[in-house]
């Protein structure tokens, strides 16, 4: 009697063994996320000597911090990049959220009369692209944003997928009644916006916001097109420069008559994953801010009441 009480008060209403076999894959699944990073971890404290000798290892033959030494050695340049890319990622967040949410309402609004139009127009964008060369142009000719913090942060403003995610969460989460009572009542659009919609849409707006920001702090294409000088550098295409530096230097000894140098004390692969440390853990450390607004919009549309 107690096992079929117990069974009753499962939630899920799933067997026991079900329940092990997805636990046991999605366990699997996390570790299958979060191994690479602790290799990568593992690797940025190994020694030259170890890499030298057994390569990548999780077990590395001694361990060394002269990779974050050098690392850290570059001084000024790695913390102007950092300043950069925390300029970038916040501004460009912040505009971009504003744009989708508004963009997104006009949407989600039966009685706005020009809703399928933009809405043919964004996903017409999804589909269609002007291309490389109408986009170098449109920005550096056109716009003029070249070596500027800017250039990095227009061309990312607006996203089409984030834009029909945004719609949809509002469809789902902010009834059409509660949005025609607040007009009875006399609310504006954009009092209904900021009191009713944006409010009830938190969980979208943090889960837009979180794919922006990780667009935004991962670019590096945006930079190799219009940033040249290297003051304006943002942290992944500073990390790029350094490898191509290094490889270049690697290839071409001979020719540059640097025959001298030892390969051994150029930076490592011990400082490529170093740097990589020190790329991924800001932007790890805002998930915990916007964890429980992405699990609460798992369930926005789960149960019909």
């Amino acid at each position: 009697m107690a096992a079929i009480t117990q069974k009753e008060a499962r939630i899920n209403k799933v067997s026991l063994p079900a329940e092990i076999c997805i636990h046991a894959i999605v366990g699997l699944f996390a570790l299958a996320c979060i191994i690479p990073f602790i290799f990568i971890i593992i690797i940025s404290f190994s020694s030259t000597e170890s890499l030298q000798a057994v390569g990548y290892s999780f077990f590395p033959i001694s361990w060394s911090l002269t990779a974050y030494e050098a690392a850290f050695n570059m001084g000024s340049v790695l913390w102007q990049s950092y300043l950069n890319s925390f300029i970038v990622t916040g501004v460009g967040t912040f505009l971009s959220v504003i744009m989708t949410v508004l963009y997104a309402y006009g949407l989600a609004r039966r009685d706005y009369p020009l809703r399928h139009f933009f809405a043919f127009f964004i996903i017409f964008t999804m589909v269609f692209g002007g291309g490389l060369a109408p986009t170098v142009m449109v920005i550096r000719n056109l716009l003029g944003l070249s070596d500027s913090l800017a250039a990095l942060i227009v061309p990312a403003l607006l996203v089409p997928f984030n834009v029909i995610v945004m719609r949809t969460f509002i469809k789902a989460s902010v009834p059409e009644s509660l949005i025609e009572s607040a007009r009875l009542d006399g609310s504006g659009e954009f009092h209904t916006l900021l009191t009713i919609v944006v409010p009830l849409s938190k969980p979208g707006i943090a889960t837009v916001a979180l794919l922006t920001a990780i667009n935004y702090w991962n670019d590096w294409f945006n930079a190799l097109l219009f940033i040249r000088n290297r003051s304006m550098y943002p942290l992944q295409y500073l990390l790029m420069q350094m490898q191509n530096d290094i490889d270049f230097i690697r290839r071409n000894m001979a020719l540059i008559g640097a025959t001298n140098i030892n390969l051994a004390d150029l930076p490592s692969d011990g400082l490529r994953m170093a740097l990589c440390v020190l790329i991924v853990v800001p932007i790890a450390c805002a998930y915990p801010f916007f964890q429980k607004y992405i699990v609460a919009g798992l369930t926005v549309g789960a149960i019909k009441e």
